[in-house]
């Protein structure tokens, strides 16, 4: 077992995408980050960091991070690159803010980090990766989906920071001003909006284009809106769009904390695939190894 880290990512895609996309809705976080990179290195202000795990020359794991975000996990064919990547990680950066992926190599992992590092590590969200072939419309939900528009934007942001603070356990590296900014500029992304009576109403983000599918996310309706279909039938249109549009596949992360999430997008099309957990690293003590 054998640890290789890439420069960039063009160099990393070229060793890992026949890995990665024979599991493409498990690694659409990393497919859509690294395609992402590949034209704007430094999206988020420092070098990103790209590891590969390899049993010869067979690529068994992967592993990637943009500063200060968490890193993130592949699916691991042999449970010893974990060993090695952990090692490689604390090489580089000494402490992680947590690490997210599919939910029994990230659970590993973040023991190796505690014995590794001191940290404490507690999982943080525990989510389920959904992936769309088709949508669902619904039936009799009042309104329409549009895009974005400049005069949406006091509202979209007000919406991002309600999300975080209701849906996160920890707040993002960037603000809602940030992630507003990336998604308009980014190709393949944007944000939707569902009107009803010519007001806003619930709003939805998409991006992470991978060779075949879109992430769509974050979601939100106010809670004061909810219970009248409005996320359901924002996240169908969208989805038919971006189907419609060429894509094979749409995907999706729900929080299992959230029963309805999981029971709505299943009703316009989504099918579970795979668990995948975040886990927060805390106290970041050190001792000896």
């Amino acid at each position: 077992m054998r640890l290789e880290r890439h420069e960039n990512a063009t160099s990393f895609l070229e060793r890992t995408s026949d890995f990665l996309l024979e599991r493409e809705a498990q690694h659409n976080l990393i497919l859509g980050l690294a395609a992402r990179l590949r034209t704007e290195p430094r999206l988020y202000g420092e070098d990103p960091y790209f590891a590969v795990a390899l049993d010869g020359e067979r690529v068994v794991g992967a592993a990637m991070r943009t500063p200060p975000h968490n890193l993130i996990l592949s699916e691991m064919d042999d449970d010893a690159a974990l060993e090695p990547v952990a090692a490689d990680a604390q090489a580089v950066f000494a402490s992680l803010p947590g690490v997210v992926g599919p939910k029994e190599p990230v659970a590993r992992f973040a023991r190796i980090w505690e014995e590794r590092t001191g940290a404490n590590a507690s999982i943080g969200i525990q989510q389920r990766v959904y992936r769309a072939s088709e949508a669902i419309l619904p039936e009799g939900v009042s309104g329409s989906s549009r895009p974005y528009e400049e005069d949406d934007r006091s509202v979209v942001l007000a919406w991002m920071d309600a999300f975080v603070a209701e849906a996160l356990p920890q707040a993002p590296p960037e603000d809602a001003g940030h992630w507003l900014e990336r998604n308009l500029s980014s190709p393949g992304s944007g944000v939707e909006l569902w009107v009803d009576e010519g007001a806003p109403v619930s709003f939805s983000g998409y991006g992470g284009q991978t060779p075949n599918g879109n992430r769509i996310g974050p979601v939100y309706t106010p809670p004061e809106l909810r219970r009248r279909g409005y996320a359901s039938a924002l996240v169908a249109e969208l989805t038919k769009r971006l189907l419609d549009g060429g894509r094979k596949f749409c995907f999706l992360f729900t929080d299992l904390a959230n029963p309805t999430s999981n029971s709505i997008y299943q009703r316009v099309g989504y099918e579970p695939v795979s668990d995948a957990d975040q886990w927060v690293f805390g106290g970041r003590g050190s001792h000896p190894h």
